[in-house]
């Protein structure tokens, strides 16, 4: 007979292989004395396997995180999974409370990894979040939206050098794949100093709930367990196996308004208009033209700009990829339409 698997011990709390529960991990207390917990759920398969980390609002109003968190509880069986999974749906708790993207010290958390047990309290959370989780995990999915007034096109940001990052990538499934350098105090960057593989997907815009970008989301998370061989079942079909070869904003040549001619997930050619922007004082237009072959991966959604923001993310591809990633493109955005 084959020996039962021991308990996963978090917080205190013992999970018994096969079974589910919630662990509430102490972070502080509100100015009333309400505390405030960082909640994990917690999927201790029977057997054996991975510890795969999913977490989402790091950023306390990226909101699309969240729900596909909610969904994926409903897609994981612990008496079927080989292996556990930490699931924290909102790891930033003090701003998803307040709709803000950071903690009431005007910290970024996604720049304060690992932490600090005695540092200010956004330090404290990432310790707490390293201590607990990272420390725990072998491969981590990190879910987030594009930053307030920008959409993002579903994508995943990686180090594409790295293989099995790539393969990570490339079984979650979504429209786009981008190679990014992993900044070193974000959660991504300390993962990687540690050696354990994380990878991000981006999709949708802050404090708003992207159809398109969840149930791309659920479809990718629940492909990772599969590729992870946490689950079984085949792969849901889509995605890209094309890394962008590199990226780069269009910025605002000049104040005023933004007239919109392109879309998220578009493809444009050198020289192709994207916008005209306007005074409101005047009919004189000045086009913005796109100085590259490639496609649109994030958009400003506010139509008022001052001179230097970021208008349009432009993705660009190495020879013939862009016609490939042009064509899956096509085929999500017409799902999605």
């Amino acid at each position: 007979m084959a020996k039962k698997r021991e308990p996963f011990e978090l917080g205190g709390t013992l999970v018994t292989a096969g079974t589910q529960a919630t662990v509430r991990l102490p972070v502080a207390r509100l100015y009333n004395d309400t505390p405030v917990d960082l909640q994990v759920e917690v999927f201790h398969g029977n057997k054996a396997g991975p510890e795969l980390l999913v977490c989402a609002a790091i950023h306390g109003d990226e909101l699309n995180g969240i729900e596909i968190c909610r969904r994926l509880q409903g897609r994981i069986n612990p008496k079927a999974l080989s292996g556990t999974v930490l699931m924290v749906p909102v790891v930033n708790v003090f701003g998803f409370i307040q709709k803000s993207r950071y903690l009431p010290d005007r910290r970024d958390l996604n720049r304060c990894f690992p932490g600090s047990e005695k540092g200010a309290l956004t330090s404290r959370l990432a310790h707490l979040v390293t201590r607990e989780l990272v420390s725990r995990a072998t491969h981590i999915l990190d879910l987030h939206t594009g930053a307030i007034h920008r959409d993002n096109l579903p994508q995943i940001r990686c180090n594409t050098d790295d293989e099995v990052l790539m393969g990570m990538a490339r079984a979650f499934g979504a429209p786009l794949i981008m190679h990014s350098d992993a900044k070193g105090n974000s959660l991504r960057g300390y993962a990687a100093k540690a050696g354990v593989p994380c990878i991000l997907y981006e999709a949708g815009e802050a404090l708003r709930f992207s159809d398109a970008a969840i149930r791309t989301g659920l479809k990718g998370a629940v492909n990772l367990l599969r590729h992870l061989g946490m689950q079984k079942g085949r792969l849901s079909r889509g995605g890209t196996d094309v890394a962008a070869a590199r990226s780069y904003w269009i910025r605002s040549e000049a104040d005023g308004l933004v007239l919109q001619k392109v879309k998220l997930g578009q493809r444009v050619n050198k020289g192709n208009i994207l916008a005209y922007l306007a005074s409101p004082h005047s009919q004189d237009t000045l086009p913005i033209r796109s100085p590259s072959d490639g496609i649109v991966i994030g958009i400003t959604n506010i139509p008022v700009t001052n001179e230097g923001e970021g208008l349009y993310h432009i993705a660009q591809f190495a020879g013939d990829e862009i016609e490939i990633v042009n064509e899956q493109l096509d085929e999500f955005l017409m799902e999605y339409a």
